[in-house]
């Protein structure tokens, strides 16, 4: 007798098999409603303002009571207050063919200069582009156009005036139109551009060439003043007594048959330093710090115009603040930091955002910082305001290098124009910005 036997799946496992696959689609349908769901959500909290959400919970409650109680009045209110949401949603429709750039035809202007953002809004397509509402944030402000409806190949361009009153930088951008119902149950914003930056830099004034300063270097840069014992020659003179015989050139003295000596253009180094003062207790007003900013920038500025070397140092941390962003490894914050020097425009672009701080090292303390740093230096300029006294300026002037010449600008707007020496410091007290000119200019010790 012959078995034969047959292999069968019992039912409770095809019955599990079945289950997970219902439960796996089941899940997988959840998720994809969900995604759906999120996206939707977002986009409706990005387009529907508190009033709508208003009208649309209204016409919820109104329809589910309206039908729950059968009160036709509230039936109709909660229709038509979804007719409502539907034609305001009809407002957002589309996103237009057209292009809208943004751009600064000048990207660094000075205190009170007149600055322009340039919006060009281009149609290339066939549709027309409809009108919208333009807004450009400029800085704290947003500055509202209205955008005329553009034909096939149309162009709107269209100058704002940025504000310029005080020294910073002012982001301008990005631009959007602005869709919005009449109601304002619904408003759609697109971006069409990023943000420019404009640089507000501090007023400068030109003064007269710093000629002081200068030491007496052999690797230092020719100039043009003359000199009988140097190594860049420039012509020969006749004898005068008191020169010295080794620079008599014999040939040319057999020659002419008088004593001929030899002229050079002395060389000399000439880096300067220009210390700007951050204490905030340093200055009365907010007035006197710009103005100390202002007349540093313009010593900068004229260094960098002469082909001098300069470091322009801010003040830095305190030292209990130091201290307290110590990374545990040592190593702290100065008590200066220099700013970028390699053009004038270098030099601006960072002074547009040096402020005041309550936490900023004694003006002595960045002094000496700045001396242990910078080598070479024969001029140091130190800006603060008037509420520094002499006591405390002298002391910092102390801080300085042997050989270093130090003139202290302290600044007061509005206030007197004084010039006084105070051993050998000089103190120039500034009420306006056309003070550093005059004084500069006559000034014995930097003249």
């Amino acid at each position: 007798m012959t078995f034969q036997t047959r292999s069968t799946i019992p039912e409770e496992a095809a019955t599990e098999g079945l289950l997970a696959v219902v439960i796996g689609r089941a899940v997988a349908a959840a998720q994809a409603a969900a995604s759906v769901i999120g996206r939707w959500w977002a986009t409706a909290r990005g387009v529907v303002t508190p009033l709508g959400w208003g009208v649309v919970v209204g016409a919820a409650a109104a329809l589910v009571i309206g039908y729950g109680w059968g009160w036709a009045e509230l039936v109709v209110i909660g229709w038509g207050l979804g007719l409502l949401v539907a034609l305001a949603s009809a407002y957002l429709a589309g996103r237009g063919a057209g292009t809208i750039d943004l751009s600064l035809p000048v990207a660094r202007v000075a205190v009170g200069e007149e600055a322009q953002a340039r919006l060009v809004v281009r149609n290339p397509g066939r549709r027309r582009f409809a009108a919208a509402r333009l807004e450009l944030p400029v800085g704290d402000r947003v500055i509202a156009k209205v955008l005329p409806p553009l034909a096939h190949g149309a162009v709107f361009d269209e100058r704002v005036a940025i504000p310029t009153r005080r020294r910073g930088i002012v982001e301008v951008g990005p631009v959007q139109t602005v869709r919005a119902d009449p109601i304002g149950l619904m408003r759609r914003e697109i971006e069409w551009s990023g943000v420019r930056m404009l640089h507000v830099h501090p007023r400068t004034i030109a003064v007269s060439p710093l000629s002081t300063g200068y030491l007496r270097d052999l690797e230092g840069t020719a100039t043009r003043d003359l000199t009988i014992s140097d190594i860049s020659f420039h012509a020969l003179r006749e004898y005068q007594p008191g020169d010295d015989r080794r620079f008599i050139h014999w040939r040319s003295s057999a020659k002419t048959g008088t004593f001929m000596v030899r002229q050079f253009e002395e060389t000399r180094r000439s880096r300067m330093m220009v210390v700007l003062d951050l204490a905030a207790d340093a200055y009365d007003e907010d007035d006197d710090f710009e103005l100390a900013v202002s007349a540093a920038a313009s010593l900068g500025a004229r260094a960098i115009r002469d082909a001098r070397s300069i470091s322009f140092v801010v003040s830095g941390r305190a030292r209990s603040a130091r201290r307290a962003s110590d990374d545990g490894e040592g190593r702290r914050d100065p008590a200066m930091r220099e700013l970028p020097t390699a053009s004038r425009d270098r030099l601006l672009d960072g002074l547009c955002i040096v402020e005041t701080d309550t936490r900023a090292a004694r003006l002595a303390e960045t002094v000496r910082s700045a001396s242990e740093s910078v080598t070479g230096v024969s001029l140091a300029f130190l800006v603060t305001g008037a509420a520094r006294p002499v006591a405390e300026l002298r002391h910092a002037a102390s801080r300085l290098p042997p050989g270093v010449e130090g003139v202290v600008v302290r600044c007061s707007a509005e206030g007197e124009a004084a010039a006084r020496s105070i051993g050998a410091m000089t103190v120039l007290d500034l009420g306006y910005l056309d003070d550093l000119r005059a004084m500069i200019a006559r000034s014995a010790s930097v003249a």
